[in-house]
């Protein structure tokens, strides 16, 4: 089962940038892929060129029970991506769960079945660890962790990882770590290269190889509502998506 949770508490990691670009480059390689925003900032949503405004269903009804997957995805512009698109609503989500029977659960059982259509599900998840991303960690079989080549790059890991632990003694005991990137990396800086050191000394062999880079064109391409590959397939956030994307498939898609 490959759906994957894309996490990290600390805003500003390029979480929501990897969703995106991996999804449109998985696509573009033959795979299907759903992507589910779990972000209530629906950043992925826009990102992807979809306005948020005019939807009548979010990702937030399919939590709530009040509609079906069927009736909340779409289909978007780019080869092979769906979406799970996310509103302001969402926003509220975690107030009108709290007291909901099997809160944990809403996400994987709004997503039953549906690896039978798609080769990997990814969830944006939120900058925090509340409960819509608990709901992505419970629905999801692995973990892919952004983590940005800056100083304060392993503040806040520690916690994601305790709160994994904590997922898989009581709530998913498959879920795994299963994927750490770097991002925003600037290889001109020692800084950048030292952060790469350690976290690749910390987490070993789930590092992936490819480091996506610091890159103007990726950071306009979302205002575009576009994925880099489609926004500007030349530029070097486009080749490490297409190496990036060529790890994941090899690691996971592989049948």
């Amino acid at each position: 089962m490959n759906i994957v949770a894309v996490a990290n508490q600390k805003g500003g990691v390029g979480k929501t940038t990897c969703c995106i670009n991996l999804a449109a480059e998985l696509g573009r390689s033959g795979h299907s892929v759903l992507l589910a925003d779990l972000d209530p900032q629906g950043n992925s949503t826009s990102g992807l060129g979809v306005d948020r405004s005019a939807l009548s269903r979010s990702v937030y009804d399919l939590l709530l029970g009040e509609a079906s997957l069927e009736e909340v995805l779409i289909r978007t512009p780019w080869e092979g991506v769906s979406l799970l698109p996310a509103t302001l609503d969402l926003a509220g989500a975690e107030v009108e769960l709290a007291g909901a029977m099997s809160r944990e659960t809403r996400l994987r059982r709004g997503l039953a079945g549906v690896t039978a259509q798609q080769d990997v599900v990814l969830i944006d998840c939120p900058p925090s660890l509340g409960l819509l991303t608990l709901n992505a960690f419970v629905a999801a079989s692995r973990l892919l962790v952004p983590i940005q080549c800056e100083y304060f790059a392993l503040e806040g890991v520690g916690q994601l990882m305790r709160t994994l632990e904590l997922v898989q003694n009581y709530l998913n005991a498959d879920l795994e770590l299963a994927g750490v990137v770097l991002t925003m990396q600037d290889q001109r800086t020692r800084l950048s290269r030292e952060v790469g050191d350690e976290v690749r000394r910390q987490f070993g062999s789930v590092v992936f190889e490819t480091a996506i880079p610091r890159n103007v064109r990726l950071s306009e391409a979302p205002s575009y509502g576009k994925p880099i590959a489609y926004y500007d397939g030349t530029c070097s956030g486009a080749a490490a998506f297409v190496e990036l994307a060529r790890e994941v498939s090899d690691r996971w898609l592989r049948r």
